[in-house]
């Protein structure tokens, strides 16, 4: 991971110098300036706004008592597409503007929680293919149950329940 950022540190303002200047020879200069002024002041505000939802979606699931996976995605994306959106360039502004618009970020949660989900498994020895941690509980399949049920186990135990409530159950009286 650190070394895809350093690349992304050192491409990312490529790109953008790259496509500010053909922006720039197709409608001009001052208003391909124009034009990132007012999707920075587009930014902040939709950032303000949507930043205002995800904190207040984060207290009521705190004070619901509800845990707050959703919520704490739903922020922490916010905070990444502002970043994106208030750094100078057009490349940033479409990847921001994905992350903080409210009918695109359930697809960026998507996304990020899938990347995330395969990371820490990874992290953790498991199979990030298939999710499965070494040392975790599998439920048996059809199949195993199936066999397991056929055979005999050495765990039962003959014995006889007693109800103290039914009269011929009940312990003797001297």
């Amino acid at each position: 991971m650190p070394w895809f950022i350093a690349v992304a540190l050192l491409v990312v303002p490529i790109i953008e110098i790259y496509v500010i200047i053909q922006v720039g020879q197709v409608i001009g200069g001052w208003p391909t300036v124009g034009l990132l002024l007012v999707e920075s002041a587009l930014g902040a505000w939709l950032i303000k706004r949507e930043g205002k939802r995800a904190w207040n979606a984060l207290r009521t699931a705190l004070q619901t008592g509800r845990m707050p996976g959703r919520e704490l995605a739903d922020a922490a994306l916010v905070l990444i597409g502002g970043t994106l959106l208030l750094t100078p360039g057009f490349v940033t502004d479409i990847f921001g503007f994905f992350f903080v618009l409210p009918f695109t970020r359930p697809l960026a949660r998507k996304v990020l929680s899938g990347f995330l989900g395969r990371r820490i498994v990874a992290q953790l020895g498991g199979n990030p293919i298939t999710g499965f941690m070494p040392g975790t509980y599998r439920p048996p399949t059809a199949e195993q149950y199936e066999q397991a049920r056929r055979q005999p186990s050495d765990d039962i135990i003959q014995g006889e329940v007693i109800d103290p409530d039914r009269p011929q159950d009940k312990p003797p009286t001297t």
